[in-house]
């Protein structure tokens, strides 16, 4: 099987939506935020290892005790995934904190930011003289 192939994709796309099932619903541990989120999953095409891409909104020290949660609850949520995917292998996983989501938002508040004191200065420059075209 193809890394690409249609098979894969929707192998990926189940496991994606079957990790967050039991992330969101199955794993009682503290450490694990609740606003924790599977961004993405990448499972090889011999199905033996996966890459689950996982995002946590929060601090450094909140994604970190998530990640430790996750890996200590690594076979728990193996043996939940092997009981609800129906695959040849159950793959092993590894969990890796994806950065995306909390940089997009980062970027956007930036932006705003620019957008707003952008904003200011037109209105403080364009209050006392002539409009721009407009000949005196």
């Amino acid at each position: 099987m193809r890394k690409n192939s249609i098979k894969n994709i929707r192998i990926n796309e189940e496991v994606l939506r079957q990790l967050s099932v039991i992330i969101r619903s199955e794993i009682k541990d503290p450490r694990i935020n609740p606003m924790t989120s599977v961004v993405s999953v990448e499972v090889a095409p011999d199905l033996k290892t996966c890459k689950a891409y996982v995002s946590v909104l929060g601090d450094v020290q909140s994604q970190k005790d998530t990640l430790q949660g996750l890996r200590s609850a690594e076979g728990f949520i193996r043996r939940s995934l092997a009981k609800s995917v129906n695959l040849r292998n159950t793959p092993e996983i590894t969990f890796i904190i994806d950065q995306s989501i909390e940089y997009g938002v980062r970027m956007s508040h930036m932006i705003d930011q620019v957008n707003q004191e952008t904003a200011g200065r037109k209105k403080d420059d364009g209050d006392g003289g002539p409009e721009r075209g407009q000949h005196e």
